[in-house]
């Protein structure tokens, strides 16, 4: 944890928690937006403008938030616009550390060793976990933001006019929608399989886990009309927030989290659905296996011994 901008105690994987056991998130706080033109975005400063080689994305691949991020700048051909680093996936006393595993890099705009440095380079006084996503300005050696749904959406439109792509991850025709089951898939799914993970008491892990699986067998019988996406009219940022908790289920979730009443190799429909989003070019890039296997196992407070398990061997 970070106080007042200096290294606290060892990195913990509860957060923080409600007088039910209830694991808690913590909420992002930088929240600049870029813009085509450099004009204000929905919250903070104005002055990021989309320009090609001003950005770079400090993600993981453990990190269904940080996959959600690297997916959109993939499908949205932004790799030779926006430049990344990769941290190490298993977690130490301090968080998230650089290079020293296959596939993770060096911090190669600051040289730093922890992720935690670059949140206080970002504001000496910074409080809270130094976590990924983080998006920032080479231009102005600044944190951009490190809310993965806002970066997502930035991506989405920004750079469109310097690279001419039409995928639109939030068509306006399907704006309420979206906006309508982001947040129960949310709460129920992607948080979800963390609430049940990181429970303290049986309440609320048996709560997080109703909540699991009753958002999957609704996905499961959405998808079973045979349309591809979420929505019929086509894929949108919603597949992406779906799809990054799914593609680690069986591998992590199922077993270190306890969310264990079948695989989603059983769910025919969203299985085959998770392989058609796999498929999409660019997009098994963004995901490791090893990474993600090293990385959630690493986690001592679920797996004191560190054991990674051998399977599975494909997701």
């Amino acid at each position: 944890m970070l106080v007042d901008g200096q290294w606290d105690q060892e990195w913990k994987a509860v957060q923080s928690k409600d007088e039910d056991g209830r694991f808690i998130r913590q909420t992002s706080t930088f929240r600049h937006w870029i813009t085509a033109d450099g004009s204000a975005g929905p919250t903070g400063d104005a002055g990021f403008k989309a320009e090609k080689g001003r950005y770079h994305l400090y993600v993981g691949y453990i990190c269904p938030w940080a996959s959600r991020t690297l997916m959109a700048r993939t499908l949205k051909g932004l790799e030779d616009y926006i430049s990344v680093s990769v941290v190490n996936p298993v977690l130490t006393t301090q968080g998230w550390q650089f290079d020293g595993f296959p596939g993770s890099t060096a911090d190669e705009l600051h040289g730093k060793t922890y992720m935690h440095e670059l949140y206080t380079l970002a504001d000496p006084h910074v409080n809270g976990r130094a976590t990924v996503p983080v998006l920032w300005d080479k231009q102005q050696d600044v944190m951009v933001s490190n809310e993965s749904a806002d970066i997502v959406r930035m991506l989405n439109t920004a750079f469109d006019h310097l690279t001419g792509n039409t995928l639109d991850l939030y068509p306006q025709a399907l704006a309420s929608q979206i906006d309508e089951l982001n947040p129960r898939i949310y709460t129920q799914l992607n948080n979800g399989v963390y609430q049940a993970g990181f429970a303290s008491s049986q309440k609320a892990y048996e709560e997080a886990y109703n909540n699991v699986f009753s958002m999957l067998d609704e996905l499961e019988g959405r998808l079973s009309d045979g349309r591809d996406y979420l929505f019929a009219e086509g894929f949108t940022e919603t597949d992406i927030r779906t799809f990054v908790t799914l593609v680690r289920f069986d591998a992590a979730y199922h077993g270190l989290f306890k969310t264990n009443r079948n695989t989603l190799k059983e769910m025919p429909y969203l299985h085959a659905y998770m392989k058609r989003i796999l498929a999409l070019p660019g997009v098994a890039d963004t995901v490791k296996l090893d990474h993600i296997k090293a990385g959630y196992y690493s986690i001592k407070d679920l797996n004191p011994n560190g054991i990674v398990p051998v399977g599975p061997a494909e997701i």
